[in-house]
């Protein structure tokens, strides 16, 4: 059986230590670089094989300092602090020697409490319902996923005109299906371009320079969603001095929130 690509990508060698070795793969490349919620994946996915992990991810943030090349690179994960029911790491990408990549996780165990959600999922039709996008993106990585946009598709450049808003809602799952899992959804946390190429419908330079997840679900939810589409949904809140912000938010078929992001975006005019 073939390797799904996702898996494919996750494949970290031990290289003794904290550190393991991986490598890019086209199929994940983004306009400089592999698209970043790969890197997130993999950032993620070393502290997740590591046997000194406690628990769960429930949040992950990713600094993208610099640009990886399409060659092998390095990952060192450590864990910084482990009390009786969080445990905090660092990682760190490297290649030659230099940083291009940080980021910090917090696992935890999670135990029975109280719950409630304040927010409602989105009221959309089923992804059955709304036609996969066939358009693409002049970049490798989309292919790796299906798209059914139900609001805010990909930005047409051939038509420039300023959008009052930078929203978009849609329908997303591996391609080809994959089980959800911690990995995956770290990944899709940031399958969503750059607002500003939503609200100017232009293509201007832009990349993420932070992005956090919060993992609202714990494994076996996430394995109760399958191979099914998440409901996807992000808007930019301020555009303002080369940077924005952008907000997300990925739920289940079944209208429970299964993680929210935020970035901080970098963009030139």
């Amino acid at each position: 059986m073939d390797i799904h690509p996702l898996d494919a990508a996750l494949d970290l060698q031990a290289l003794g230590g904290d550190r393991r070795l991986g490598r890019t793969r086209p199929d994940w490349a983004n306009m400089v670089g592999p698209f970043g919620g790969i890197t997130a994946a993999q950032l993620l996915h070393a502290a997740w094989i590591d046997p000194r992990r406690l628990g769960e991810p429930v949040a992950l943030t990713v600094n993208y300092a610099g640009p990886v090349a399409e060659e092998e690179f390095e990952i060192e994960a450590l864990p910084l602090r482990t009390n009786r029911s969080t445990q905090h790491w660092s990682m760190t990408l490297r290649q030659g020697g230099a940083v291009c990549t940080s980021a910090t996780a917090v696992f935890a165990l999670r135990r029975p409490t109280w719950a409630a959600p304040e927010l409602a999922m989105p009221a959309v039709p089923p992804a059955a319902d709304v036609p996969a996008e066939t358009r693409r993106p002049p970049v490798a990585w989309p292919a790796r996923y299906e798209f059914r946009f139900v609001a805010g598709g990909w930005p047409d450049f051939r038509r420039p005109q300023e959008l009052p808003e930078s929203r978009s809602l849609l329908w997303v799952r591996d391609e080809p299906p994959r089980a959800l899992d911690f990995q995956s959804l770290a990944a899709i946390a940031d399958i969503f371009y750059p607002r500003v190429f939503r609200r100017r419908q232009r293509a201007v330079p832009a990349g993420t320079v932070t992005l956090t997840t919060y993992f609202h679900a714990d494994a076996a939810a996430l394995a109760a969603q399958g191979a099914r589409p998440l409901l996807a949904v992000a808007q930019g809140r301020r555009f303002n001095q080369g940077f924005f912000d952008q907000s997300a938010e990925l739920w289940s078929d079944d209208g429970h929130l299964l993680a929210s992001s935020h970035q901080l975006v970098y963009y030139k005019e």
